[in-house]
């Protein structure tokens, strides 16, 4: 019988399984081009990302590269007008928005208007000068206020305003200058003693206007207020005169707060007197420069009246504003400098909607200035010798008169608000008492200054992740660990693919919806949402030692993995809960209000 199987096993051995059949060979040849085809997919998006990654990293570096730029300056032929043979010596140049016409006010008593790029004269306006009384000073209002104070020889002002009218009569833009009078043709007697001011400076609001003049150390001031009877529609003016404590030394300039509670007089060599217009007290004396050598050359306001620039005869230039001292008491304080080079600055003209200025200095080279930012844009040589130059509304075009010529420059300066030491480093803005790192871009008026300063943006940002990843990291991990090893397999499998999608949306996506709609919510139950952190714990622990006191025959229903389940009524219920008392809460503990609370 032995033998019988032998022989069987001999005559039908064993198949063999044959795994080179062309069908295997054909699935071996789809599935080695599969996987060379995903070899290199795979390599070929990841190149692609990294670099998609280092393009966007070379964009976004050539979008903000011309952010840190400096100005440039376009020079433009030189123009010789004929009406400049006698149009007397320059006093101001002002340009208008449009960057169309400039007017140019001489020790004539004329305001001339011109072309900006031709320099044909377009109207010459006499101003109404008394006979016998020259033009010996002049002064402007806050930058883009267009009201201009002349002083006069025999001790009175004369107030005008320029306007730019625009017309398009046949289709064509027009531009009309006129020169207004809102205080009269007749000059405002400053000076009763008849003494020329040889300084004159002014401030206007809607009810007021404060008139300052000087005489050697001489001040006059003089306050017209005007009211309209709502009634009857009269209007009464009123002067009234300011007795302040004189100087002692010769008045160089004087500028009027625009909220008309500060007189600042810069005198002497080097020295500001600053007075208290509501108290007709002196608040001050300070000390301008710290060379002994140097003396104070020219001044200007800022955008806004907050600030003084004060230029140097070493080319040095300084930002000072009020400012609280340590005792709480208002001081003028150097906030920063800038040095410009090392000739004396003749002029100093600022922006009219940034917190920017420009200098030109005896050698006539031209300086850009950020206040704020701290930043020298640009020094350029623009004309030989000393000059008078005007700043267009836009801060683009600049027109500088020295020689008997007219300078026409073009100036690109988009961008001067940003430095380093803007958007990292404690800022000195003006109005406020120290340094600090502020955020807040915008504004609804032109004086604003801007406040970029990405520390506390940054600062925010990591305070928020930090106080984020410590409520997420151990619930992250309690929950991997309890999932991995204590959850049921069944439930596992609902669980984990959930979570999976959950990682794979986008975070900034989250938050934007988490901005627009659960914060306002939280605002308005912060009673409730502070509840919630404080009880969900607690309910947790308390339906867990209930569960663990319940009798085994009702425990053992549950499956093992399946506890969890358990606890998302008790987390339904303490959520309902907590926003349900949220209003009672607010009440019997905040009055009524927690946010003000």
């Amino acid at each position: 019988m032995n033998d019988l199987a032998n022989s069987h096993m001999t005559t039908n051995p064993p198949k063999r399984i044959d795994f080179n059949t062309p069908e295997l060979q054909r699935k071996r040849r789809i599935r080695a081009l599969k996987d060379r085809f995903t070899r290199w997919y795979v390599l070929v998006g990841g190149l692609a990302v990294l670099a998609a990654i280092t393009l966007i990293f070379f964009f976004l570096a050539y979008v903000v590269a011309p952010l840190f730029k400096g100005a440039d300056l376009t020079a433009k032929d030189a123009i010789t007008p004929a009406w400049m043979q006698d149009a007397g010596k320059p006093l101001m140049i002002s340009l208008e928005e449009q960057n169309q016409v400039a007017m140019r006010v001489s020790d004539k008593g004329q305001a001339l208007f011109f072309d900006i790029d031709s320099g044909a004269e377009l109207k010459r306006v006499d101003l109404p000068v008394p006979a016998g009384a020259t033009v010996t000073s002049i002064g402007e209002d806050q930058p883009g206020h267009p009201l201009v104070a002349v002083g006069l020889s025999n001790g009175q002002a004369l107030v005008f305003r320029h306007t730019y009218k625009v017309s398009y009569p046949d289709g064509k833009k027009t531009i009309t200058p006129a020169i207004e009078y809102p205080y009269g043709e007749t000059p405002i007697a400053l000076n009763e003693a008849g003494g020329a001011l040889e300084h004159v400076s002014l401030n206007a609001t809607d009810t007021t206007l404060m008139l300052v003049g000087s005489t050697g150390s001489q001040l006059n001031v003089l306050s017209l207020t005007s009211e309209e009877n709502m009634m009857t529609g009269e209007v009464t003016n009123e002067q009234k005169r300011i007795d302040l404590p004189q100087m002692t030394e010769p008045v160089k300039n004087i500028f009027v707060d625009p909220r008309q509670q500060w007189l600042y007089v810069v005198n002497g060599r080097a020295q500001a007197d600053v007075f208290s217009l509501r108290d007709k007290s002196l608040n001050g004396r300070y000390k301008l420069l710290e060379n002994a050598d140097a003396e104070v050359t020219a001044t200007t306001q800022l955008v806004g009246g907050i600030s003084l620039i004060v230029g140097d005869s070493k080319g040095g230039l300084a930002q000072w504003f009020m400012a609280r001292d340590t005792d709480g008491e208002l001081r003028l304080k150097q906030i920063r400098t800038f040095q410009m080079g090392t000739t004396p600055i003749v002029e100093i003209t600022a922006e009219e909607r940034r917190k920017g200025f420009l200098a030109l200095d005896a050698s006539g080279k031209l300086g850009v200035f950020h206040s704020t930012a701290h930043r020298t844009l640009l020094v350029d040589q623009v004309v030989d010798g000393q000059g008078v130059f005007g700043l267009s509304p836009r801060a683009n075009r600049v027109i500088v008169e020295a020689g008997g010529k007219l300078q026409p420059l073009l100036l690109d300066n988009p961008h001067p608000e940003v430095s380093w030491s803007a958007l990292w480093s404690k800022v000195w803005y003006e109005n406020y008492d120290e340094p600090k790192y502020v955020w807040q871009s915008t504004a609804a008026n032109t004086d604003f200054e801007p406040k970029l300063s990405l520390s506390p943006l940054t600062f925010g940002t990591l305070k928020a992740a930090f106080y984020a990843m410590l409520l997420a990291a151990p619930l992250a991990v309690a929950a991997a660990i309890y999932t991995a090893y204590f959850m049921a397999p069944g439930m596992r499998r609902k669980v984990k693919p959930v979570i999976e999608l959950m990682e794979a949306m986008p975070t900034v996506i989250l938050g934007f919806f988490a901005g627009l709609f659960l914060a306002p919510y939280v605002e308005g139950h912060l009673p409730g949402i502070f509840s919630l952190l404080m009880l969900l714990p607690i309910g947790i622990l308390v339906a867990g030692f209930t569960f663990s006191r319940l009798p085994e025959s009702i425990r053992l229903k549950v499956p093992d993995g399946w506890e969890s389940a358990l606890l998302i009524p008790v987390i339904l219920f303490v959520g309902w809960l907590s926003l349900y008392m949220s209003p009672f809460m607010e009440n019997w503990f905040f009055g009524g209000d927690m946010r003000m609370w």
